[in-house]
């Protein structure tokens, strides 16, 4: 049973059974295949331990629509040149101009200036061959994805501490059995909705939330506590609530001692954070912080979850870490019902960061610096060791570069829209006009695929068959359910078709199961070991949880029982402090700008928007501004208003409400044109997961 929030966005009603996929009668939309929640197919609703939640969310019951509707693409196109319009065209002719594309580039300017660039929805069998194209097929160090500017802080975060990235390294289930759960960053009644199930089932039992937020979401006034966050400064907030755990003697010494190191640094740094300071920088009353800290001291299971709010910003990875000294300082990572975990983003965001589509990285969640991981998976692949390439660019750095001299110049998108996602988009958009030679494959046109030379339709979730890793690290099959139209192809058998015309003929092929068997052969030995992991125990088990290095282990739904996997295994503190923001606000650009989602669009709503009922419940861009704001500026509800920054303008309705701070205007990310929001935001980079700051710049606004 799905928790559907209402037409306002506010509290949940409930829904029936699913819908039927059109072309395939009888057989249901499940979650494992339609939802386009993060969650992809989680462990709580119909049977215990599935693997399948029972649950769809908005966007999930209205997913099918795309199947048969005009709007898909369904033919190759091209251009002759970029003065000129789109034209139908062959698929061998398309993919013809691409491979043609990728050689001349390589030749002229070398492997580098070729680049791929991937997203965190695709099936792990398309990540991984994608990886494998980049690296073996073109030879480039030039791929990346969006996921960088999704997931990138919290992994790095997690990898430090923990020596893993998982999501969630417990089962979702835990949550239910958390006496309080400090919630960081995410809306989750929107933007998560089947999840809401485990929230419901943990306040039924007397459990407690804690939201740390900027605006008063819906998920916040579900809340027992609301911590009302001037964004950009939840770092203050996590070492201001430690302080007042060690102060009040409310930490965990024992475990303190016996499975971690680096505690005293931590101690202190967050010394100097009292909450009168605390509310100073980040607004958040001193007597609702202390009452936070009693919360999390006093629980006999303690849980925090961070979200995009904290993770993308320029100090992202950091930000994290110091979320995370507070679940190592309550005691409370490897307990039950207790513990840190990070909500992922897209539908396949954990598996999509795991096999090879990251610039650093190797299949497995292997690093492509390390000799061992090389020489294993060149193995695999029956190459040489030295002939993969290294480490390239972050997707920003690489996108920003495009067309430059030391940049790319023939690039590849796959499953990703940069022209609205990407940060600061409009010199994103302009950096691919500088560009030789676009190819894009994509399910509609997109406004990428609107400006690129060679457009790939290719098909949708229910048309193939491939797997998925859920933030869970459970791996559950998304079955085909019906054929894809005439003239659309798997992006598998693009990367194939690919792989062969470049002198590729063995190696690459579109059947997925022979894919996922090679990935797992490649995984083998690493962090994300899914070698012990066939399709066949996948349906049999409903799911199975990485790592499983053989075929007879039973999977590891929980991490960190006994140890971790460092070199001593014990979890790392690490010392972290505040740094004001990159850009503040001035007498110019006076209010913070923070962004994100609604719950009728996904991501850059390029499939979205074209979804009648979803467009109904969310036609356009807006902001959100407090009223005593909105007076001051002369700004009306339902008006156009014009938000201004350092590197662009917008255009977006107002909604006047008390649901924002004052200072404070919050802008949805999934539009283009006039509208998008991420031709505001700022570039600066985490120095270490290189996540763009998403979450804060400075804005001003008028009436347009």
């Amino acid at each position: 049973m799905e928790l559907v929030p209402s037409s306002a966005g506010h509290s949940p009603t409930r829904a029936a059974t699913p819908p039927v996929l059109p072309g395939a009668p009888g057989l249901p939309l499940s979650p494992a295949t339609g939802s386009t929640c993060s969650t992809g197919s989680t462990t709580f609703g119909v049977r215990p331990g599935s693997g399948s939640p029972g649950a769809l969310c908005k966007k999930g019951w209205t997913a099918a629509e795309l199947l048969s509707s005009e709007r898909r693409l369904r033919h190759p196109m091209v251009r002759e040149s970029r003065d000129q319009p789109l034209r139908p065209a062959s698929w061998d002719e398309a993919l013809g101009r691409v491979a043609a594309a990728i050689s001349a580039s390589k030749e002229r300017f070398g492997a580098d200036s070729v680049g791929i660039f991937g997203g965190g929805g695709l099936t792990n069998e398309k990540a991984y061959l994608l990886g494998k194209l980049a690296r073996v097929a073109i030879g480039t160090r030039s791929i990346d994805y969006n996921g960088r500017w999704c997931m990138s802080a919290a992994a790095g975060a997690a990898v430090r501490a923990f020596g893993v990235d998982r999501g969630l390294p417990f089962p979702l289930a835990d949550i239910s059995g958390a006496e309080v759960v400090l919630l960081v960053g995410s809306n989750m009644v929107e933007t998560m909705p089947p999840v809401l199930a485990v929230m419901d089932a943990q306040r039924e039992a007397g459990g407690q939330l804690i939201v740390v937020d900027p605006r008063a979401t819906p998920t916040a006034q579900q809340a027992a506590l609301h911590l009302q966050i001037v964004p950009g400064t939840d770092l203050a907030l996590a070492n201001g609530l430690l302080h007042l755990l060690i102060e009040d003697g409310r930490i965990d010494k024992s475990y303190v001692e016996d499975r971690t190191t680096g505690f005293a640094d931590v101690a202190s740094v967050v010394a100097g954070w009292w909450p009168e300071r605390v509310e100073r920088v980040t607004g958040v009353p001193a007597s609702a912080l202390r009452r936070a800290a009693t919360m999390l001291g006093m629980a006999g299971s303690a849980m925090v979850l961070t979200a995009r709010g904290p993770e993308q910003q320029a100090q992202g990875t950091e930000t994290v870490m110091a979320f995370i000294n507070l679940a190592l300082a309550l005691g409370q990572v490897g307990a039950p019902h207790g513990g840190f975990g990070t909500l992922t983003g897209q539908g396949n965001g954990q598996g999509g960061r795991e096999h090879g589509q990251k610039a650093d990285q190797l299949p497995g969640y292997r690093s492509l610096s390390d000799p061992a991981a090389r020489r294993h998976v060149a193995s695999v692949w029956g190459v040489p060791p030295e002939s993969l390439p290294g480490p390239g660019p972050s997707a920003f750095e690489m996108l920003s570069e495009l067309g430059t001299p030391a940049g790319v110049k023939c690039l590849l998108v796959a499953g990703s829209n940069p022209v609205v996602s990407a940060p600061a988009a409009a010199g994103v958009e302009q950096a691919l006009g500088r560009l030789d030679f676009l190819a894009v494959a994509d399910v509609v046109m997109s406004e990428t695929a609107a400006v690129a030379d060679v457009v790939l339709p290719v098909a949708q979730w229910a048309e193939e068959t491939g797997t998925l890793t859920n933030l869970e690290g459970r791996l559950v099959m998304r079955q085909a359910a019906c054929m894809p139209p005439d003239g659309v192809r798997t992006e598998l058998h693009v990367i194939a078709e690919l792989a062969r015309m470049l002198g590729r003929d063995s190696g690459f092929g579109p059947d997925p199961e022979k894919v996922f068997d090679e990935l797992a052969a490649a995984s083998a030995g690493g962090i994300a070991d899914y070698s012990g992991i066939d399709y066949e125990r996948i349906r049999s088990d409903e799911g199975v949880t990485w790592p499983c290095p053989s075929p007879g282990h039973p999977g590891t739904p929980r991490l960190f029982a006994d140890s971790f996997p460092t070199s001593d295994g014990r979890a790392r503190f690490f010392a972290v402090d505040h740094s004001p923001a990159f850009e503040d606000v001035d007498a110019e650009f006076p209010f913070v700008l923070t962004t994100g989602r609604v719950v009728a669009h996904y991501q850059s709503g390029a499939q979205t928007r074209r979804v009648p009922a979803l467009v109904g419940a969310s036609p356009e861009p807006f902001v959100e501004i407090h009223p005593f704001a909105a007076r001051r500026l002369g700004i009306v509800e339902g008006h156009p208003v014009r938000l201004t920054t350092r590197r662009s303008s917008a255009i977006a309705v107002a909604r006047v409400t008390e649901a924002i701070r004052p200072d404070t205007v919050f802008v949805p990310f999934h539009w283009g044109g006039s509208g998008r929001a991420n031709s505001l935001t700022d570039t600066a980079l985490d120095p270490l997961a290189k996540m763009p700051s998403f979450k804060r710049c400075a804005v001003r606004l008028e009436p347009a």
